[in-house]
């Protein structure tokens, strides 16, 4: 029996948490804020304001924050004295809202986005990930993607990305110029759907993968965002361990003094209007046996 505490409670919409700098970093959609805090919750701070809505986070080499600003689709810059900057503006190439963010170590930036207006309740449409270099370029890596969501790079320089309604998590080679190669499906559950209205797609989905993290043994943590449920998924497709936390949770990241603290955040649903009124979600920690990458 794996047990699972609540260590911090009382935000909106929780996403995107990644352990840096001894503290825990994450988004709050409806309240605006990039939070941290301590491992335990104390010490929380306000990191960031974004108004349109904070999501993905990463940093440059030399430290500064950068936070995906989802319904305007630009990708914010913290500079040295707390003042955001645009870094890129993807308005013109995104085709939904911009959600996860991966930063690889020359700190080109990896986004993917919704490709359709989720809360709108439009159908289904695919959509592209992009690669935004320092400088603020922004290029198509690869399209045709079921909304790309939470990422990660592993230590051989492979990206993975999880798409959520694809019941499915996508490997693709980076390459020294940082576009993407060999494109392969790194772990499937099963078909994809052949709906496209939201609900009945998600009917057809076993595991929809959301934000997820990497273990030292190549072990994927996913958020499964219909099950209830954390997934530990290894290459091929194998699910290794199954965290029921009781709640829905939607992301999740590894950290902790040694490493072996599991995060995730929990809200009672996704939907923006319910997220908006109330105050619910809460970040989950659980033990787990192998630290983070």
């Amino acid at each position: 029996m794996t047990e699972t505490t609540t260590v911090a409670e009382g935000f909106r919409f929780l996403e995107a948490p990644r352990w840096r700098g001894g503290r825990l970093w994450f988004s709050d959609f409806y309240t605006h804020q990039v939070m941290s805090m301590a491992e335990d919750g104390s010490e929380q701070r306000e990191e960031a304001l974004v108004e349109n809505q904070p999501s993905g986070l990463g940093w440059l080499p030399d430290g500064r924050l950068l936070v995906v600003s989802m319904v305007d689709r630009r990708i914010l810059r913290r500079e040295p004295d707390g003042t955001l900057a645009v870094h890129a503006d993807l308005a013109d190439h995104a085709t939904g809202h911009v959600n996860d963010m991966v930063v690889d170590a020359r700190g080109r930036a990896y986004v993917g986005n919704f490709g359709f207006d989720l809360m709108a309740g439009d159908p289904l449409e695919t959509a592209a990930l992009h690669r935004v270099d320092p400088d603020g370029r922004v290029t198509k890596v690869a399209d045709d993607l079921w909304f790309p969501n939470g990422s990660v790079i592993t230590p051989e320089n492979v990206l993975l990305v999880a798409e959520t309604f694809g019941n499915r998590i996508t490997a693709f080679d980076i390459a020294d110029d940082g576009s993407l190669t060999n494109r392969r499906v790194w772990a499937e559950f099963g078909p994809l759907p052949t709906e496209r209205a939201v609900g009945e797609a998600l009917a057809q989905v076993s595991v929809a993968p959301d934000g997820c993290c990497l273990d030292a043994e190549g072990g994927l943590w996913a958020a499964d965002a219909i099950g209830e449920r954390l997934v530990r998924v290894v290459e091929g497709g194998q699910i290794t361990d199954e965290i029921k936390p009781g709640t829905p949770v939607y992301a999740c990241g590894l950290g902790g003094a040694d490493g072996r603290t599991l995060f995730a955040c929990a809200a009672p649903d996704f939907h923006e209007d319910a997220r908006k009124a109330a105050r619910e979600a809460r970040m989950l920690a659980i033990r787990v046996a192998v630290p983070v990458a």
